[in-house]
Order: structure tokens, then C-alpha cells, then sequence
């Protein structure tokens, strides 16, 4: 894969621009935007950012930080979904915390925001503190968000519980936006101040890109990925009078940015950012090296990013004007749907056949797979794909009769999924070495770009995933049965 960004230079300088901002305060509060984990957009629209590269960097502060999680209660109460995971929030948390103790970081506690006596949060908070996790809850604030003095005072933040905390980096992470992270920070700055202790907030989000043009890809790729929460990219009008220098945010932090300098004001008794962007630690502009591959690969993104918010607008999920913005965007870029190479083949080949098709990239090379009453489209383009690659003829099967026959009767005819599929050429790989060579090739699918005909929503979808192929849907469903768009 070409690469445009240099994740070691991201990683020096990124954990560099923290300590610096640490050193302003006895004790800073660190908002983390988007992923700690997994954080496949930004390696995606950044060539070369590796998706666990925040980690990476917070291991170089590892001795001098401890978490606290966020959650809105109402979140928990509507068994709100990280799409990406198909899980629901309050599980995302302990999956987080799960991984970020087996790395040796240390899990100060969890904190459910806009607590309202829900009998199901008060169910995952006595599972929490039963496995002991510290939990507290922090109700509406009083006073927020017209009357400052309501709101920096004991009827306000002085309302919440006080999180006790021992390190100088305080990082206030969530599963997903919204879930008051911000609140929290304030509250603790308050009670801080409270107690002689100099405290400091801070924001660290990779996008959009504060030092990129305002219309660059990266940044309208960050955009389309908001397109659900109406985020909008703007000149930070802030920064532009305190520094005239000019910087990209986003409409929430500026429309809010007023509010928070004058809490942080009553909070501290001085004003200590000029701007949103004066708030932010962000590095990662800093880091690209080669701006023709970060832009092919933002303007990607974008259409890959239409194609799945077309199929939420199918599947019921969005209103029509989420992807409606993200067309805009491409239609500001001049590209289309097509930028996806392998979407043209397989919407060819799905009319010739009159079934569904997915077509891979693999290099200069396109493959496509076709579902059949055997093996589901995914499947067939998988085992195509690895025939391809290992150069296997396509007159050899590589599903032994014995293992097939049998997993086709327990389904009752039904086609394979990929991950029988995959299973099924793993327990072939056993006395076959030709299967076992051809197994050996999936790693290579990583990051091809992929195209269905019909959109994809089951468990085929999930193995594709865990492949890390990039897979786009047109959004047309494979049934005319309601029961299987499920």
C-alpha cells in the first residue's frame, strides 16, 4: 500500500505536544475525540496511520495518565449501537476497558452522565462496581447552559460527585459522541479549583485537520462521516482575530467555544485559550507526507461513506438528507460513485446473472464472486479471490464434497456464509496443502477496495470486516422478503 503520513513522526510529536500542554497545569483533563482503538477512518483517509496509533503514543505517557469513561444514560436506555462493533455502548465500555488494562493502562473509573434513575443504567452500574470498576453518576446541570454562575457553583458542578483522580493526565474518553465528556471535565475543574489545585482542559480530536485547507478531502471526509450529527467544517473566526492565522474546526466547538471561555473564566479567574482551536493538541497535519495519496484516499472514503448511508437510508436508519450532504461533498470534489473501481463489475455482472455479485480490486486485477444456492456472493468471491492469488486453476474446488455435503444438509440447503466458508477451508487445510496455500493468501485482501451489487447485512458483512476489506454497497437489497434485510 502507498503511503502519505509517517505514524512515527505522529507518535513523537503528538506525545511531545502533550506533555507540553501538561506542564501548563498541576493536573490536565484530556478529552479524547473519536477512537482509542480501531480507528480504521483515519487510517483510511491517512495512508500509513496505523489504526491503533493513539495507543501507541499514549504508551510513551502510560506512567503518568489514568482513564475515566463517559457514558450517557440515556444511551445505555436505548441500547444505543457502535455500528462499527455492533454492540451496544455499555458493552463498548467494558470491551475498552478490557483492552486498555491488559496494556497496563490504569481504568480510574466510569462516569454516567444525565442520570435519570433508569432502572437499566442502575443494572450496568452494579455490574460495573461488582467487577470492581469505580462508577459515579453526574445528573443535568443546573443552570447550563444560560446562567454561568448557576452553573460554576455548588448547585451547579458542585451538584456532582467528585471523581478522585492521582495522576497529572487525566484522559476522559466515551464510546461514541454525546456522551458528556466534556461536562465531566468541567465539573472536575471546578471541584479542582475548589481544592487549591491548578487544573487544566484540553481536546484532543484528529479531525477535522485545524492546519489543512478548509475544502481539503480530509477534512470534507470528516464531514461526510458526521453527516448524521450535521457537523460542519468553518473557519475558526476565533483564531483568525486573536492570531490571524487561519484554522479549520467544526460548527459545535465554535458555537460552543463562547460558553466554555466563560466557564473556564469563572472556573480559573483568567482566560487561558484564545480560540477552539488554542484548545486543541492536534499533530497530525503535521505529519503527511505525501498530500496526492492523502487526497485520493479522503475522496474514497467520501463515496465509500455515501454508498453506506444510502444503505442506511434503505435499511431505515437515517433520513434522506444524510446522504444527500455527503453527495454535495462529492459533488464539490467532482467524483462519483464510480471512484470505487470494482463497483462497475460487479453491477455488470449482477445484470448479466440476475443474481447478487461482489467484485475486489486485488492490485490492477478485478475479481468477482456471485451468490449462488452453494455459497452466498461474498463467499464465492472470497475462495475467487485466494484461487487468484495463489493461481490455483479454476477448475479445482478448493470445499472438499465431504466437508461441504454435510454443513449444506445442516442448513438445509441454504448457501454458505463466508465464515462457514472460512472454516470450512480451514478444516480442508488439515490434509489439503493446496487450501492451506491458498488460506495463506487472505491477508493479502487488507485494505483492496470491494463492491457489492446488493447491500450486504448479515453475518457475511461482519466477516468481511474482520478481513479488512473496504467494502461499499449499492444500496439495493438481494430479497424482496422483509425478514431478511434484517
Amino acid at each position: 500500500m502507498r503511503t502519505g503520513f509517517d505514524n512515527k513522526k505522529y507518535i513523537k510529536l503528538q506525545s511531545k505536544k502533550i506533555k507540553e500542554r501538561i506542564k501548563m497545569f498541576d493536573k490536565l483533563y484530556l478529552e479524547i475525540g473519536g477512537k482509542l482503538f480501531d480507528d480504521s477512518h483515519a487510517s483510511r483517509v491517512l495512508p500509513g496511520f496505523q489504526s491503533d496509533a493513539k495507543i501507541q503514543m499514549l504508551k510513551e505517557l502510560k506512567n503518568d495518565l489514568e482513564i475515566i469513561f463517559c457514558i450517557n444514560a440515556g444511551d445505555i436506555e436505548k441500547n444505543k449501537v457502535r455500528a462499527e462493533h455492533g454492540i451496544t455502548y455499555d458493552i463498548e465500555v467494558m470491551r475498552l476497558i478490557d483492552n486498555l488494562r491488559a496494556l497496563g493502562f490504569t481504568i480510574n473509573s466510569v462516569v454516567v452522565t444525565l442520570y435519570k434513575n433508569q432502572p437499566s443504567v442502575d443494572a450496568f452500574l452494579k455490574k460495573l462496581e461488582r467487577n470492581n470498576i469505580k462508577t459515579y453518576i453526574h445528573r443535568f446541570t443546573k443552570g447550563y447552559p444560560l446562567d454561568i454562575n448557576t452553573i460554576v457553583s455548588e448547585e451547579g458542578y458542585g451538584a456532582n460527585s467528585y471523581i478522585e483522580t492521582t495522576k497529572k493526565l487525566v484522559l476522559v474518553n466515551a464510546p461514541g459522541p454525546g456522551s458528556g465528556k466534556l461536562a465531566t471535565c468541567l465539573s472536575q475543574l471546578y471541584h479542582e479549583q475548589k481544592r487549591g489545585i491548578n487544573a487544566g482542559y484540553a481536546k484532543f480530536e484528529t479531525f477535522p485537520v485545524w492546519n489543512l485547507d478548509l475544502k481539503h478531502p480530509v477534512n470534507l471526509a470528516y464531514e461526510a462521516a458526521t453527516a448524521d450529527l450535521k457537523d460542519v467544517n468553518m473557519i475558526d473566526s476565533f483564531h483568525l482575530s486573536a492570531y490571524n492565522e487561519p484554522a479549520v474546526n467544526y460548527n459545535r466547538d465554535l458555537e460552543q467555544f463562547p460558553l466554555l471561555k466563560a466557564i473556564l473564566y469563572k472556573i480559573n479567574n483568567k482566560n487561558i485559550y484564545n480560540s477552539p482551536t488554542d484548545m486543541g493538541v492536534n499533530m497530525v497535519g503535521h505529519c503527511i507526507t505525501n498530500d496526492k495519496i492523502v487526497q485520493e484516499a479522503a475522496k474514497k472514503e467520501i463515496v465509500r461513506r455515501y454508498f453506506q448511508e444510502m444503505n442506511n437510508y434503505k435499511l431505515g436508519t437515517v433520513d434522506i438528507e444524510v446522504p444527500e450532504k455527503i453527495k454535495i461533498l462529492m459533488n464539490e470534489l467532482e467524483i462519483d460513485e464510480n471512484l470505487i473501481k470494482p463497483r462497475q463489475a460487479a453491477l455488470k455482472k449482477a445484470e448479466l446473472e440476475k443474481t447478487q455479485v461482489v467484485a475486489i480490486q486485488i492490485k490492477n486485477k478485478i475479481i468477482t464472486g456471485k451468490a449462488s444456492k452453494i455459497l452466498s456472493a461474498p463467499s464465492a468471491l472470497i475462495i475467487n479471490a485466494i484461487k487468484h492469488l495463489s493461481k490455483i486453476p479454476d477448475s479445482i474446488d478448493l470445499l472438499s464434497p465431504t466437508i461441504l455435503e454435510p454443513m449444506l444438509k445442516l442448513k438445509n440447503n441454504k448457501p454458505l456464509q463466508l465464515q462457514e466458508v472460512l472454516i470450512a477451508l480451514s478444516i480442508c487445510s488439515v490434509t489439503n496443502p493446496t487450501v492451506k496455500d491458498a488460506i495463506k493468501q487472505l491477508d493479502k485482501l487488507k485494505d483492496c477496495d470491494a463492491h457489492s451489487s446488493h447491500i450486504i447485512t448479515n453475518g457475511d458483512l461482519k466477516a468481511l470486516k474482520e478481513l479488512k476489506i473496504k467494502l461499499t454497497c449499492d444500496a439495493t437489497f438481494a430479497t424482496s422478503n422483509l425478514y431478511d434485510k434484517n
